[in-house]
């Protein structure tokens, strides 16, 4: 069932009031996100609560939240300097951006790695409860990246194949580079 389909047969609660039923309630204003240099479009879907009647945003797994790009060329330019070694201003040209932004992504990705391991580790044995332990590497990027991947993974072999910076972005609430000191979800 799609995410629509879901929001009109009234299958998500309020995070506000943890009771009611969100319903569609419009779309908010459209956001213009950068993918290596294009721009997309994306208008949001709005929903309200049938209880206490406060309206939220989805945000679409596609993006970050409070990110203007997408969750994917994020997600590519964190592998390419954490993984592959590549210099800054190389992963600001290839992701089409600024050079200050990137450090940006690169030190909240760093600065929240701990976390990150430990939400997406936990993920990946409540998905696929014999896996053995997840290797440190002792590094605490590369450690979450490889958490990251195993979940991923498991995701992939209990639910069927998806983009995995999709995948990051709805595990995490959109929440993965978030400069708040908001703890990542972890699902029950």
């Amino acid at each position: 069932m799609g995410v629509e389909a879901a929001l009109r047969a009234g299958h998500y609660r309020c995070s506000a009031c943890g009771r009611g039923r969100l319903r569609p309630w419009g779309f908010a204003r459209r956001r213009r996100l950068r993918d290596r240099g294009r721009e997309v479009l994306l208008r949001p879907r709005r929903c309200r609560c049938a209880s206490c009647h406060v309206t939220h945003v989805l945000l679409s797994n596609v993006a970050f939240l409070r990110r203007r790009d997408l969750a994917e060329v994020i997600g590519e330019a964190l592998l390419a300097r954490f993984m592959d070694g590549v210099s800054r201003a190389a992963v600001a040209r290839r992701a089409g951006v600024h050079a200050d932004t990137v450090r940006g992504w690169f030190r909240s990705f760093a600065r929240r790695a701990e976390e990150i391991r430990v939400v997406f580790g936990a993920l990946a044995h409540r998905l696929d409860p014999m896996l053995a332990p997840i290797a440190p590497r002792g590094f605490a990027p590369l450690d979450a990246l490889e958490a990251i991947g195993v979940a991923a993974a498991a995701a992939r072999r209990q639910l069927g194949p998806a983009p995995l910076w999709s995948f990051v972005s709805g595990a995490t609430g959109g929440l993965l580079l978030s400069n708040t000191s908001c703890p990542l979800p972890l699902w029950r």
